[in-house]
């Protein structure tokens, strides 16, 4: 975790949640995934912050952020409204967004809520639970990991979440990061991750369902998948073919948390994308 001194707290209507910012140049705000926070993104402000201003938070419900008891406390909309918070505790008006799974669907939506203030998207492994084929599939698995995390704790309940398919290749490329991973997943609140899981990942619209929207997303939007994160590179090729202003990389031999398995690769491809997107908008 960042130390304490680096960490200032946005108000999100009443809930506190935990912020960083380093770096100086055009803003870029990065949204973890439902299994990490954000020191998961200690790499890329690292390799950013040079020519960027690099924002990363804890959601609501990850400490040091608040953990609301109350589950209609968590949902998609909030989660636009948490990011909306941050910028403005930061005095950020506008900013690129890059956000990986569950941070994917919150960055996607914050640009279709807020393009005003939106730079560019970069959805990385985001669209899993969106395949009307494997639907239900998810639906059923997602909400029995919600009460086993709830019921068992976060390391009992989330480890065949952690050690599947799609985790894989980030076991197997670096053992090490992988373990820290793992320990800062039994760091969270399980009480968080059980309410969070029940009011965004099960609640939220599918990226079908969002199609009239993203077919008219004026954003440049980048899309990253690994080969080997089967539900998310579907979707990935979904969100390429639907929105207007969309590419798409796709990562050899990588699974869900790209930018950990392939940290210089997908430094390289997203630092170009928001160059090309900053000199654009400049010429």
């Amino acid at each position: 975790m960042p130390t304490r001194t680096d960490i200032s707290y946005a108000d999100a209507g009443g809930v506190r949640l935990a912020t960083t910012s380093a770096g100086t140049g055009t803003p870029v705000v990065f949204i973890h995934e439902l299994a990490g926070d954000m020191r998961n993104w200690e790499p890329q402000v690292r390799a950013f912050s040079d020519r960027h201003r690099c924002l990363t938070y804890n959601a609501r419900g990850y400490p040091p952020s608040d953990v609301p008891s109350d589950p209609l406390q968590y949902s998609q909309a909030l989660a636009i409204g948490d990011l909306l918070a941050v910028l403005g505790h930061h005095g950020v008006d506008r900013t690129h967004v890059v956000g990986l799974s569950m941070g994917g669907y919150a960055a996607l939506n914050f640009a279709l809520a807020h393009p005003d203030k939106t730079l560019s998207v970069v959805a990385v492994g985001t669209g899993h639970g969106s395949d009307p084929d494997t639907r239900d599939e998810f639906l059923a698995g997602t909400a029995a990991l919600a009460d086993r995390i709830e019921s068992g704790g976060l390391d009992l309940g989330g480890h065949d979440y952690l050690h599947g398919p799609t985790r894989r290749r980030f076991r197997d490329k670096h053992p090490g990061d992988f373990a820290t991973f793992n320990r800062q997943f039994g760091e969270h609140s399980a009480l968080g991750t059980a309410l969070t899981i029940r009011g965004c990942q099960l609640r939220r619209p599918t990226l079908q369902e969002l199609e009239p929207h993203l077919a008219r997303l004026a954003v440049p939007t980048l899309v990253i998948a690994g080969d080997d994160d089967d539900p998310c590179l579907t979707a990935g090729v979904y969100l390429k073919r639907t929105i207007p202003d969309a590419r798409l990389c796709v990562l050899p031999r990588t699974t869900h948390t790209v930018n950990l398995e392939e940290p210089d690769a997908f430094d390289r491809v997203v630092l170009d994308f928001l160059a090309d997107v900053d000199g654009s908008r400049r010429s």
